[in-house]
């Protein structure tokens, strides 16, 4: 009887660590499921937000190639502001309308500019007008590096508001596509005239942004059809 009583004792004994044993591993089981379902959820939720800025990008690009195609001087009905000399695109490829500056969105430098250009020195020479903004890559998206952002069209500024500014242009400005919906901020564009010899193109680079404004997607097109 006395040997019964031990070696029930001794079971007991090693029951409780076993049984907070198996609930550590099962706390830790089920924290590292949670931690991974979060981690899918965060990896699923970005790729939605970065295929939204992709898309925004692409109308953005779409939106210029109207821009460019644009035969009239005067407001779209639809539209923020009107082009007007900077239209038809064949007698506007200079200073004003194209220059250092990218008023309304259109570019204009020397090859010799570019040639020289230098992304990767502190600071940075010659900057290309579609480089960032921001880490003092001095690109034009804002206007001029040195002076304050320049005011842009918007719906809620209304039709032909703000309409002589510097740097990008905001969806729809002169083309009056409708704007887009479930982005931080609408897709804009920047127009560069390139010129090389008897091959004359407008780059064009566009920006789209997720439903956070700090999921942004560059893309870029070249457009030649109507400058030869």
């Amino acid at each position: 009887m006395h040997r019964t009583d031990q070696m029930r004792s001794s079971t007991q004994g090693i029951a409780l660590p076993m049984v907070l044993m198996f609930l550590l591993v099962i706390t830790i089981l089920g924290t590292l499921g949670i931690r991974h379902a979060t981690i899918g959820e965060t990896l699923t939720r970005n790729q939605l937000d970065y295929e939204v800025a992709r898309q925004a990008a692409e109308a953005g690009l779409r939106d210029a190639e109207r821009d460019l195609m644009l035969t009239v001087s005067t407001r779209l009905p639809t539209a923020l502001c009107p082009r007007n000399d900077d239209r038809p695109l064949t007698g506007a490829l200079r200073a004003p309308n194209f220059d250092t500056n990218c008023p309304r969105g259109q570019c204009r430098y020397e090859l010799s500019y570019y040639d020289t250009s230098n992304y990767t020195a502190d600071p940075v020479i010659n900057p290309e007008p579609w480089w960032p903004t921001t880490d003092d890559k001095n690109g034009r998206w804002e206007g001029a590096p040195a002076g304050p952002a320049s005011a842009k069209p918007s719906d809620a500024a209304g039709p032909d508001t703000n309409c002589t500014f510097d740097g990008s242009v905001p969806l729809g400005t002169f083309t009056g596509v409708a704007r887009l919906s479930g982005v931080a901020r609408q897709p804009e564009y920047i127009m560069e005239y390139l010129s090389r010899g008897d091959d004359k193109v407008v780059r064009v680079t566009a920006r789209g942004f997720g439903a956070d404004v700090n999921t942004e997607v560059v893309m870029q097109s070249y457009f030649r059809p109507f400058l030869r």
